[in-house]
C-alpha cells in the first residue's frame, strides 16, 4: 500500500475516535470522572509522543542539516502562539471549553454563543490538523507509522467526541448532522495526514524539522489549554499520576518500538 494512503488511513484512524466519543455523548453519557482520566492519561502520552517523536527527532533534522537550533525553537514558540490566537478567537465563538465534559461549561459557551456547534467542529479541526499533519509526517522516513502518536491523538479525540456532541444535543441538533458533522472532521483528520506526507515527502530537512517544531509547540500549548483543566478539575490530585502513567506507557512503547 502506498504510504501517502497509509499516512491517511492512520489519520482517519486517530479522527475516527470523534465519532466513537459522539456516539457515547449521544446515547451513553460516561462518567465524567472516566472522561477526565481519559483526558489526563491522553496528555501525559501526548507530552511523550511530542517530546521523543517530534522535538528530538525536529533537533536531529536540523542538527543534521547544519541550520542548528534556533529554526526548531522559532517553531516551537511560532506553534504555541498560533494556536493561542486561534483558540483565543474560537473561545470568543463559543469553542473554548470544546474538551471540557461537564453541563456548566456547555452552559457557559452557550449563553456566549447560543449556536456554538460550528465554533466547537473548528476548535476540533484546530486540535486535530497538527495531530494529523504529524502522523503523516512521522512515515516520511520509510520505518512505519508513529503509533503512539496516533494512540495519543485518539485518546485526546474521545472526550472532545463526547463533549461537544452532547453540547450540541443540547442545542437541539439532530443526531443526523451532528454524526455527519463528526464524520466529516474524521474525514478531515486523514486528508491532513495524507497531504502531511506528500506536502513534505522529498521536502528539505530544515523545513520537515520546522513543520514538526510548529506542530509540537501548537499540541502542547493545546494539552496545557484544553485538556489539563478538564483532567485536574475532576480527578484533583490523581491528574498528575494519570498524566504519568500515559507518560511512561508512550515513553516504553516508543523505546521497545525501536
Amino acid at each position: 500500500m502506498p504510504l501517502a494512503l497509509q499516512a491517511g488511513l492512520w489519520g482517519l484512524l486517530s479522527g475516527s475516535a470523534l465519532l466513537i466519543g459522539a456516539a457515547a455523548g449521544w446515547f451513553a453519557p460516561l462518567p465524567r470522572r472516566l472522561i477526565a482520566a481519559i483526558m489526563g492519561f491522553g496528555a501525559g502520552v501526548l507530552i511523550s509522543a511530542l517530546s521523543f517523536d517530534l522535538m528530538d527527532e525536529a533537533w536531529q533534522r536540523s542538527h543534521d542539516a547544519g541550520s542548528g537550533f534556533a529554526p526548531v525553537a522559532a517553531g516551537f514558540i511560532g506553534g504555541a502562539a498560533l494556536f493561542t490566537l486561534c483558540n483565543f478567537a474560537l473561545g470568543l465563538w463559543g469553542a473554548r471549553h470544546r474538551k471540557r465534559s461537564g453541563p456548566e461549561h456547555r452552559a457557559l459557551d452557550t449563553s456566549r454563543c447560543p449556536q456554538n456547534g460550528g465554533a466547537l467542529a473548528l476548535g476540533a479541526l484546530l486540535d486535530g490538523i497538527p495531530e494529523s499533519i504529524v502522523i503523516g509526517v512521522s512515515l516520511l522516513e520509510g520505518h512505519g507509522v508513529a503509533k503512539v502518536a496516533v494512540a495519543a491523538v485518539f485518546l485526546s479525540n474521545l472526550p472532545e467526541g463526547l463533549s461537544s456532541a452532547a453540547g450540541m444535543k443540547a442545542e437541539g441538533r439532530t443526531a443526523g448532522f451532528v454524526f455527519l458533522l463528526w464524520a466529516g472532521i474524521a474525514l478531515v483528520s486523514g486528508l491532513a495526514a495524507l497531504l502531511g506526507y506528500l506536502l513534505f515527502a522529498g521536502a528539505a530537512p530544515g523545513l520537515v524539522a520546522a513543520v514538526q517544531a510548529v506542530a509540537a509547540g501548537a499540541i502542547l500549548a493545546m494539552i496545557v489549554d484544553t485538556m489539563v483543566p478538564e483532567a485536574f478539575e475532576e480527578t484533583h490530585d490523581f491528574a498528575g499520576l494519570v498524566a504519568v502513567a500515559g507518560f511512561l506507557l508512550a515513553f516504553a512503547l516508543s523505546k521497545l518500538a525501536g
